[in-house]
This record gives C-alpha cells, sequence and structure tokens, in this order.
C-alpha cells in the first residue's frame, strides 16, 4: 500500500459495532470511490453493504480513481471509460433493483487539464458518456518535496495549478457547467485560493479538510500544521466559489493513527479527533458550503463506514435542523446539482 492507502481490514473493523445514531437523518455521500485492483475489489456490492450498515444514505457522487480507463484509443480519451463504468452503476441504481439508494448520482472523472484548450474535446466526450450525471473534473495536484508524502500515480509539479497550461483548460470548465474537484495539500491552499480568485464563476471544492498532514517532516508539528491550515483556510473562504468537504481524515496521511489500534476506532473517538478540523471548517466556511463525505474505500483502512457517519453526527449535535441539512446533504445536492429533496426522493 502506498502512503495514502491503509489496507482493509474487515475483522478489525468488525471488532467495533455500535448503534446507529440519528438514522432518520438523509444522507448525500460525496465523495467516494468505485475499482477493482489486485487484492482490493470495491464495486457496488461492497458499496451497498456499507451503505447498508445503517444510515439513511440515499445518494452518492463518485470521484475519480483511475478505475476502469479505456485500454485503447488516444491517452487523453481513456479516463472517459471510468465515467462510462459509473453511469452504468449509477443506471443499476436508478433500476430500484438495489434499494433506494442512487450511488453514482453524480459523476465527477479526470481530464489532463494541462492540455489548455484541447481539452474541450474530452470534457465533451466526458459529459455524452456520463448522460446527465457528469458534473465534473478532478485533476489531482498533491504536490510535497518528500517523495515519500506522494501517491505514485500522480505527478504533479509544484506550480501546477499556477502555470499557463492548466489554468487555460481550467477555463473550459465553467462554460460547459462543470465544477472542479481540488485535492492538494494544506501547503497548496494559497495556490487554490488564488486560482479560485482568477476564475471566479467556476465552482470548486476543496477535498478531505484541505489536505491535514501528520506523517513524514509534518510528524509531531501538529500545533503548527493546524495555524498555518487554519490561516489558509479562512484566505480561501474568501472566495465565494468555493465549498469544503469535511472527511478523508482517515487516511495515514494526517496521522491520526486509527489503523494501529487493536480495534476499530468508536464514534466517539473519532469525532475527538476531528473536532478541531472540522469545527474550523464549519466555523470560517459555513454549513451552506460544508458537506461531509466518506471518502470510501480509501479511508475504509482507518475506520467503519456506520462509526465515520455517526462521528459526522455527533460533530454536528449542536447544529440545526437547517444546518444538520446543510451537512448532511443539501450542500452535496446543490453543488453537484443532484436530483435529491428534501423528501428524500431522487
Amino acid at each position: 500500500m502506498s502512503t495514502h492507502y491503509i489496507g482493509v481490514r474487515e475483522d478489525w473493523l468488525a471488532t467495533n459495532q455500535e448503534e446507529i445514531l440519528d438514522p432518520g437523518q438523509l444522507i448525500v455521500d460525496p465523495h467516494h470511490h468505485l475499482w477493482d485492483r489486485p487484492g482490493w475489489r470495491y464495486l457496488l456490492d461492497e458499496m451497498l453493504a456499507d451503505i447498508r450498515s445503517g444510515h439513511d444514505v440515499r445518494a452518492t457522487v463518485f470521484v475519480q480513481a483511475r478505475a476502469m480507463h479505456r485500454a485503447a484509443g488516444p491517452v487523453e480519451m481513456q479516463p472517459v471509460g471510468e465515467t462510462e463504468f459509473a453511469n452504468g452503476v449509477a443506471a443499476m441504481c436508478a433500476s430500484g433493483g438495489y434499494g433506494d439508494v442512487r450511488v453514482c448520482a453524480g459523476i465527477v472523472g479526470f481530464a489532463d487539464l494541462r492540455l489548455g484548450e484541447a481539452v474541450r474535446p474530452v470534457l465533451e466526450a466526458h459529459l455524452r458518456a456520463g448522460g446527465d450525471r457528469f458534473r465534473g473534473i478532478r485533476h489531482i495536484a498533491t504536490w510535497d518535496p518528500d517523495p515519500a508524502m506522494l501517491n505514485p500515480a500522480y505527478q504533479p509539479a509544484e506550480d501546477m495549478l499556477d502555470s499557463a497550461e492548466f489554468r487555460a483548460g481550467f477555463a473550459q470548465l465553467a462554460p460547459l457547467g462543470l465544477s472542479y474537484d481540488a485535492w492538494l495539500y494544506f501547503p497548496q491552499i494559497p495556490r487554490l485560493t488564488s486560482l479560485a480568485r482568477a476564475f471566479p464563476e467556476t465552482p470548486i471544492v476543496l477535498d478531505h479538510c484541505g489536505g491535514i498532514l501528520g506523517i513524514g517532516r509534518y510528524a509531531g508539528r501538529r500545533d503548527e500544521v493546524f495555524g498555518e491550515w487554519s490561516r489558509h483556510m479562512r484566505d480561501l473562504a474568501s472566495c465565494p466559489n468555493v465549498m469544503v468537504k469535511l472527511g478523508g481524515l482517515g487516511m495515514r496521511l494526517p496521522g491520526f493513527g486509527f489503523e494501529t489500534g487493536e480495534t476499530a476506532p468508536s464514534s466517539a473517538q473519532l469525532a475527538e479527533a476531528w473536532r478541531p478540523w472540522i469545527e474550523t471548517c464549519i466555523q470560517v466556511f459555513g454549513t451552506g458550503r460544508c458537506m461531509f463525505e466518506s471518502n470510501f474505500p480509501v479511508d475504509k483502512g482507518g475506520y467503519g463506514y456506520a462509526a465515520g457517519w455517526n462521528a459526522f453526527k455527533r460533530l454536528a449535535q449542536g447544529a440545526n435542523a437547517a444546518e444538520k441539512a446543510d451537512l448532511f446533504w443539501r450542500s452535496a445536492t446543490r453543488f453537484y446539482r443532484l436530483p435529491f429533496n428534501e423528501g428524500g426522493n431522487t
């Protein structure tokens, strides 16, 4: 496994079984992946098993993860296969044969925005492949001077978001009604702020609480990291076109170390560890620009699906009904333009 991924241990996850909190709370999960890799299969059946652990998840958003790319054809068009795959899963769920949940109701794919204006045909191909479900692009920007912090599958330049080529490609999103999912590390947030200010008409969502790091050269520097991250997040929040996903904290990168325990963490343990980061995001951006996310199956190495959503419910206990609606489904529905309403209908 890479720095990012912790192996999923079903027997370890089974050591924590807890009652579902507020089981009537409607949920849209705006960030998950599906893939079939050597030693790690997470497709619709596995996703449904997690969803059926007790929470009322009604719809999800699929986010690119290099799954099911086309094996042939122009390299730049090969990621369109992932959108075709996700749209097929969405069609399966739309049949009603898998229950009320609409998995992959929204789809975020990959296109190399460094192609500049030449990325336009790729974006148009995604839109055709995704039917009325394709919503945006994620072009991962994670960079750190320590190579051990990087996912070998993604090797962006440090200044990718600032480059003329990337920005020329990024400029193609808004005219097509597409959004951008930003995945980068917290020291890079100022680059995202610059991008958001340059393209105020392009909706942007920052993944995984802004790329908190707590391993490698960041280990033992939690207070320092929190201070720098907080400053960057407050500056980013001044951009009205930016929202943030609250989650992704079960990866190895943030350094919480849940995976090292003899038993899987409880929702109370998760909530306690996550509270400063998630409460700061909500304070800075407001509930109308925040959405809870599972980031499964990546986060599944650190905790179970039921415990994760229970932790989010613990963190939202002080919120009123409207704020909870924002955090659990309304912000996601608005950002990704999902056919989901307060009655839980899609």
